[in-house]
C-alpha cells in the first residue's frame, strides 16, 4: 500500500476495513508501493513514469498508465519521474461479492499472476479512466443508500475499459470439451497459490494430482490441455510453481529449505535440481540478485 497512511494509517485503515473500499488522489509525497499480503485489490491510474516489480516480471511504464494489484501477488514499484499523480481505488473481494458479475472479474487476466496488470494509456483512454474515478471520489462521500452499489459498477467500468484496450491473450472463450477440462484444470492451478504459509506444503503437485482430484484419466487431461494451450500439463505446473518460487524468493525471507518444503519438495536438493533444469541458474542467484 501506499505509504501516504502514515500521517493517519490507523484512520485509514479502520475506514477501508470497515466499508470494503477506498477512493484516494495520490500525488509524489506518496512514497510508493511496498508488497504486503493484505486484504483488498487496487486499481490506480497513474500521471509519471515508474518501474513496477511484479512477481518475478518488471514493468517500466510510459507517462500514463494504469494499474491492476492483486493482493496475492508481491510487487513494488520505484518512480522514475520526480512529479507524479493519480487516483487509487482499494476494495476487498468480499466488497464486490453481492454482484456476481464483479466478482467474475476478479478472475480476468488483469488480476493473475501471467497477466498483464499494466497498461500504458493515451490521452482519450486516461480521461476516460479519470472520470471514472472522479466519480468515484465523489460518490464515497455521499449519503446515497446504494452507494456500495454505484461504486462495484464503477469499479467494474475500470476493469471492463482496460480489457477493452489490451484483451489478454489468455482470456479464452471456450466451446468444446478440451476447452472446459483446460480451463477447470488452469483454474484449479491458480487457485493453489499464493503460497502464504511455510508449513502447509503445497497439495497438488503433478499432473496424476490434478486428473484425480477432477476425477478425469491422465491422458485425457494431458491431450486436452496439449490441444488448447500448446502445453504439456507438467509443463503448465512446473512454470507454476518457479514462477512462485521467484516471488518467494524475492520478496520473503524464508530460507530456501523452507521455500522448498512450501513447494512440496521433499529436500532443498531437489527444488535446487528442479529450478536449476527450467530456468539455468540457482534460487540463490535469484535471492543474491534482489538484494
Amino acid at each position: 500500500m501506499e505509504k501516504q497512511v502514515t500521517d493517519s494509517g490507523s484512520d485509514f485503515n479502520a475506514e477501508l476495513k470497515l466499508k470494503g473500499f477506498k477512493v484516494y488522489k495520490t500525488d509524489s509525497n506518496s512514497a510508493g508501493h511496498s508488497y504486503s499480503r493484505k486484504d483488498f485489490y487496487k486499481i490506480n491510474i497513474t500521471f509519471g513514469n515508474f518501474v513496477f516489480h511484479y512477481a518475478e516480471r518488471s514493468f517500466e511504464t510510459d507517462d500514463i498508465f494504469v494499474f491492476f494489484g492483486n493482493p496475492h501477488i508481491p510487487y513494488s514499484c520505484d518512480a522514475i519521474s520526480e512529479a507524479h499523480n493519480g487516483y487509487t481505488c482499494l476494495f476487498s473481494g468480499d466488497f464486490l461479492k453481492p454482484n456476481e458479475r464483479s466478482e467474475s472479474l476478479l478472475q480476468s487476466p488483469l488480476f493473475k499472476i501471467g497477466g498483464n496488470p499494466i497498461f500504458n494509456l493515451n490521452k482519450a483512454q486516461a480521461d476516460a479512466f479519470t472520470q471514472l474515478f472522479q466519480k468515484m471520489l465523489a460518490e464515497q462521500d455521499t449519503e446515497y443508500t446504494y452507494k456500495d452499489e454505484m461504486i462495484r459498477n464503477y469499479i467494474s467500468l475500470l476493469i471492463h475499459e482496460a480489457l477493452k484496450i489490451q484483451p489478454s491473450e489468455n482470456n479464452f472463450k471456450y466451446s468444446n470439451a478440451s476447452a472446459r477440462i483446460t480451463s477447470v484444470f488452469l483454474e484449479l492451478l491458480e487457485r493453489q497459490f499464493p503460497i502464504e504459509n511455510a508449513n502447509r506444503p503445497l497439495g497438488l503437485k503433478s499432473a496424476q494430482d490434478y486428473a484425480a482430484y477432477l476425477s478425469v484419466h491422465i491422458n485425457y487431461l494431458n491431450s486436452a490441455v496439449k490441444e488448447i494451450t500448446g502445453k504439456s500439463t507438467t509443463t503448465h505446473i512446473g512454470e507454476r510453481i518457479i514462477s512462485e518460487a521467484k516471488a518467494l524468493l524475492m520478496h520473503t525471507d524464508w530460507n530456501i529449505s523452507e521455500i522448498a518444503y512450501a513447494l512440496g519438495f521433499e529436500y532443498p536438493t531437489y527444488f535446487n535440481n528442479f529450478f536449476k533444469k527450467r530456468t539455468g541458474t540457482v534460487p540463490k542467484s535469484i535471492r543474491t540478485a534482489n538484494l
